[in-house]
């Protein structure tokens, strides 16, 4: 049909011919239930699938990387300064700039991104783990130093153990932060729930980027609500004292 033709026919369809659909899909209702479950095991589901990866990854790396810098930096409080500064740097720098200044040297790759992605983690999970061994009372070393506990001991047996609720606390907001970039990351791979909602932001079908959407909104939430539940078993003592 020539493009005179077309314009003659008026607007054409929103959604275009999918077969046999619901009034849902047909009229691109706001969100149609049936098309997102019917296309969740071939879309939605690896897509949800590689973010959870991408994301365990990125705080799984940056906490090996942090936490050491953060142990490094309590018993050598002149670095406190350089690293942190350093980490803050790193995590001010937008995600779309440095997915950029990151291509040109590894590609669009998953590499690429997981490198940006852990670098959006090290200044939360160090702060986080440095204030969490500084906040320790310091009579409770000098009572653990009294019991005759070696330097190694008081941070293995008192310090690390105190220090878990600010770990834990850092590794809830590490992990929140990076399942929001990791979206942006489906700008130069195709993974993740930022691709489906990417995708469906260039046509006027709503289900697919509401959909995404509300993926990692619930990911987001069932994330943070995991982390705590794990805080929760690791440091019962933590809770008890906020109920005294």
């Amino acid at each position: 049909m020539s493009s005179a033709l077309l314009a003659a026919a008026g607007p054409q369809p929103v959604i275009p011919d999918f077969g046999t659909v619901s009034s849902c899909v047909r009229d691109n209702g706001l969100f149609c239930v049936d098309w997102f479950t019917a296309n969740f095991s071939s879309m939605f589901g690896p897509a949800l699938v590689q973010h959870v990866r991408l994301t365990v990854i990125a705080v799984g790396v940056g906490f090996l990387i942090a936490f050491p810098l953060a142990l490094l930096a309590h018993f050598r409080r002149r670095l406190v300064k350089p690293l942190g500064g350093l980490t803050s740097f790193l995590y001010t720098i937008p995600p779309m700039a440095l997915f950029t200044l990151l291509v040109p040297v590894f590609g669009l790759s998953v590499l690429t991104a997981e490198i940006a992605l852990v670098s959006y983690t090290l200044m939360v999970l160090f702060k986080s783990s440095l204030t969490g061994l500084g906040e320790v009372p310091e009579e409770v070393r000098r009572a653990g130093e009294g019991m005759g506990l070696t330097r190694r001991e008081i941070l293995w047996r008192i310090e690390l153990p105190l220090a878990l609720p600010a770990v834990i606390s850092g590794l809830r907001v590490a992990t929140v932060t990076t399942i929001s970039v990791v979206e942006v990351a489906a700008f130069i791979i195709d993974q993740g729930l930022g691709s489906p909602i990417i995708q469906g932001l260039q046509s006027p079908f709503n289900t697919q980027f509401i959909g995404a959407g509300l993926l990692a909104v619930a990911l987001a939430l069932a994330a943070d609500g995991l982390i705590v539940l794990v805080g929760r078993l690791l440091t019962p003592w933590a809770r008890t004292r906020r109920t005294v």
